[in-house]
């Protein structure tokens, strides 16, 4: 196959790729990170400790990360037609790389929240501050740069994961990897496929990078 005739096929490769790991990613944040935030509020010593509730909560986010991803997309392979009506495509690959990776992030929103220091908290509490404002004045501005931090590596497992599920009928370029590189014995065409994957990871982890000095340096002259 020639670079011509690969061009187009990388490209709605990569375009799909990108829609799939964009809207992931949304859905992702929408849900990770409540999650993240309910793991460090219950937790004992948390404002809104509950250990049942943690317990729970907790239990359901280790599930969640120890499966292997390509044995959730199989498994909610009936979840999806549900919610997208199909179970191929990169539309419905939104739905397996978004429950997998919540439990992921929400973990890394975890991590990024106990970082703030706890003599924050008890000022904003001490001033009449509620659950609330502890939150959303204190826990998540503080802890930003680790949660885009986070977030990055989240995207670059999406990334991933979006590759992953190209074996299973989701497009991307994981689905024209093993199209045309590994089932045509297109060689050339599967480096040029691992190229474009390696510059979609590259690009996120500067831009990541980027933005954690920034918020870094803001808040270190705020």
């Amino acid at each position: 196959m020639t670079w011509p005739e690969m061009q187009p096929i990388l490209l709605q490769g990569t375009v799909d790729t990108l829609y799939m790991v964009g809207w992931s990613t949304l859905v992702t944040v929408l849900g990770g990170l409540p999650l993240g935030v309910l793991l460090v509020l219950t937790d004992r010593g948390g404002l809104l400790a509950n250990r049942a509730v943690n317990k729970a909560v907790g239990t359901v986010v280790n599930v969640g990360r120890s499966l292997p991803f390509i044995i959730l997309v199989v498994a909610l392979i009936p979840f999806t037609r549900l919610v997208v009506g199909t179970s191929i495509g990169p539309t419905a690959a939104v739905v397996p790389l978004s429950i997998g990776a919540i439990p992921f992030f929400a973990r890394l929103v975890e991590t990024a929240v106990r970082e703030v220091d706890h003599g924050l908290v008890e000022a904003v509490l001490s001033m009449g501050g509620g659950t609330g404002t502890v939150v959303f004045k204190a826990l998540l501005p503080q802890a930003l740069p680790s949660l885009v931090a986070g977030l990055t590596t989240t995207v670059i497992t999406l990334v991933g994961y979006s590759a992953m599920a190209g074996a299973v009928g989701a497009e991307g370029l994981g689905s024209k990897a093993i199209t045309y590189g590994y089932q045509r014995f297109e060689t050339g065409f599967m480096l040029a496929t691992v190229v474009v994957l390696l510059a979609l990871v590259t690009a996120v982890q500067l831009l990541g990078d980027g933005a954690v000095r920034l918020l870094s340096r803001r808040e270190r002259t705020a």
